[in-house]
């Protein structure tokens, strides 16, 4: 029997998560089943459960793939010198995890919305948004230091501190644009009259 190549693996991985992301969208976390994904996938429980053992799996997979992009992002940043202010930051990390992240009509960032709302339900869905959110604030932390360092902030201003404040900007763009609608630049402009 032929091996089946790394490509056909990743595609048939990809197509689940696509699935998966297209219930998600539609229904919420929480009132999609595993079998609304093998029926929107089209492949057999057998195969989805081959590569995503339950819905948690397909979440973690999800939530690490957006922080991978958002840490991309945040490489870019570091690597800069002079290192660019945070309103100019902000604004890098929020496009390019808002163009990255959507694709064929599913905006994945709209499904944070309601992976966030299970993990005050459920435990394991917490540890992965808790898992995820900790690599966030670090590589907000460092961005922190740079610009205290360049100056952008004062000298005393505490990294950490810094990075949770900017962790829950990015997160309440994500909520205040799904929920009400709110346009990126106006968002991000209220933010950069801010620090003038």
């Amino acid at each position: 029997m032929p091996r089946v190549s790394e490509a056909h693996l990743a595609a048939r991985r990809q197509q689940i998560l696509e699935a998966a992301w297209r219930c998600f969208s539609r229904q919420g976390f929480h009132a999609t089943s595993m079998q609304d994904v093998f029926a929107e996938s089209g492949l057999s429980a057998g195969a989805v459960y081959r590569y995503f053992p339950s819905k948690a799996d397909l979440v973690r997979t999800t939530a690490e793939g957006i922080a991978g992009i958002a840490e991309d992002v945040f490489q870019e940043l570091l690597s800069e010198d002079p290192v660019p202010r945070p309103d100019a930051a902000l604004r890098r990390v929020v496009v390019n995890v808002t163009k990255r992240t959507s694709s064929d009509g599913i905006d994945r960032t709209k499904i944070a919305l309601h992976v966030w709302s299970e993990a005050v339900r459920d435990d394991e869905i917490r540890d992965i948004v808790t898992s995820v959110a900790d690599r966030l604030l670090d590589s907000w932390e460092r961005l922190a230091e740079r610009w205290r360092d360049a100056g952008y902030l004062p000298d005393d201003a505490e990294p950490r501190q810094i990075a949770r404040t900017m962790y829950g900007v990015l997160i309440g763009f994500v909520v205040q644009r799904h929920l009400l609608g709110f346009d990126t630049d106006d968002y991000l402009d209220g933010f950069s009259a801010l620090s003038r």
